[in-house]
């Protein structure tokens, strides 16, 4: 099993909720952490955006990769939502054990 962390951010904690339960419920996810008051500055529309937004870390398997990233674009209120997957190179056995029990 390959294991990966994928960043998404979300323009407010209730939504950043919603589809972090989804993807738990759904097994597209073992977990995902919520990081709250995440400050985003960035180019959009040929505009200089700075947002206040929120962070999810999200624990899976790179073969889910392409249906959590459909799944997100399902949920997810903006345009272009970020979905960037980042792989896990090392981590506690049994940790990564549950990870893909979890979304198995």
């Amino acid at each position: 099993m390959e294991a990966i962390a994928v960043y998404i951010t979300a323009p407010s904690e209730e939504e950043g909720a919603k589809i972090a339960r989804t993807l738990v419920e759904e097994r597209l996810a073992a977990c995902v952490n919520i990081v709250r008051q995440v400050r985003s500055i960035y180019r959009w529309q040929e505009k200089i955006e700075d947002d206040a937004e929120v962070l999810l870390i999200v624990k899976t398997r790179k073969q889910l990769f392409a249906s959590l990233r459909d799944r997100v674009k399902e949920l997810h209120s903006y345009t272009v939502p970020e979905i960037v997957a980042l792989p896990i190179v090392e981590g506690a056995e049994d940790y990564l054990n549950w990870l893909e029990e979890s979304t198995g």
